[in-house]
């Protein structure tokens, strides 16, 4: 586990509103049979708009997944390491130099994020090698679906994940992924930089131009719908992103941590030589 998925989990036990509020009006009752859970779900899905065909692929003989749940439950949500002994563990030579060949390859990619969303380059590609080593890391190997229909029908996040079930199966209604593609880590983040269903939806952006929001497969959505969820949340370009800053501030909607906002701007710096 990352410490973005550690801070990730911590900040979903915390709020709703920061990862899009996609709470469903009327929530299914948690607990009791997962069957009849799953039910209700699938039919609040349908009346949100979510055809039937899609609902059946995606619920149809889903089942609960123990490990999700005993992962989950033994999350403390909070880093154990000072930030000097955490930056060690996630930034050094190999990942810096793998940042700046990324930041060579997609240069012009970059200058067109940066002046459509005010973003810098070296912040974006912080994030992206955190999260999964630039797109070649481990970005999940469980069932969105699967995980999101466990974490729904369990009682203490009900809610928030039954709006986060509803926000993964719009995606596949958009076309945005097959369901096939709806793969990711124990919150049910998908992608290069992790988005959670509900930031997809609420953040994603198609700036490869192909009709759908991929930010499995294509660096371009990636790069520029992270550049958007800072941007939509007051990042500006030009000005520090150190601790303490309205930058270093505005991030805390991509990681409540505040070791972890600290670590993307250190390797932000490493990254351009500061």
């Amino acid at each position: 586990m990352n410490g973005r998925t550690r801070a990730l989990l911590g900040a979903l036990a915390l709020s709703v509103v920061s990862f899009g509020g996609a709470t469903p009006s009327h929530a299914a009752r948690c607990g009791g049979d997962f069957y009849s859970f799953v039910q209700n779900i699938s039919a609040e899905a349908q009346g949100a708009g979510v055809s039937a065909n899609v609902v059946s692929a995606a619920l149809g003989g889903v089942t609960e997944d123990g490990a999700v749940l005993s992962f989950d439950r033994r999350q403390r949500y909070t880093f154990n390491k000072t930030f000097e002994q955490y930056v060690s563990t996630r930034v050094g030579p190999v990942r810096i130099n793998g940042g700046r060949a990324m930041l060579q390859r997609h240069a012009a990619l970059f200058s067109s994020i940066e002046a459509r969303f005010g973003v810098p380059r070296q912040i974006l590609v912080a994030i992206w090698g955190l999260e999964t080593d630039f797109g070649k890391g481990d970005m999940g190997k469980l069932p969105v679906m699967r995980t999101l229909a466990t974490l729904a029908h369990d009682c203490r996040r009900s809610e928030l994940f039954q709006g986060e079930l509803l926000a993964a199966l719009k995606i596949v209604q958009r076309g945005d992924l097959p369901l096939r593609d709806m793969i990711g880590a124990f919150a049910g983040e998908i992608g290069q930089t992790q988005f959670l269903p509900s930031s997809y939806i609420k953040y994603g952006v198609d700036f490869d131009g192909d009709g759908r929001v991929d930010l499995r497969h294509s660096v371009p959505d990636v790069l520029a719908s992270t550049a958007n969820l800072l941007h939509t949340n007051g990042f500006k370009m030009g000005a520090s992103y150190e601790e303490g800053s309205a930058n270093f501030e505005a991030m805390r909607e991509w990681n409540h941590a505040v070791i972890y906002r600290k670590t993307i701007a250190y390797f932000a710096d490493q990254l351009v030589g500061r």
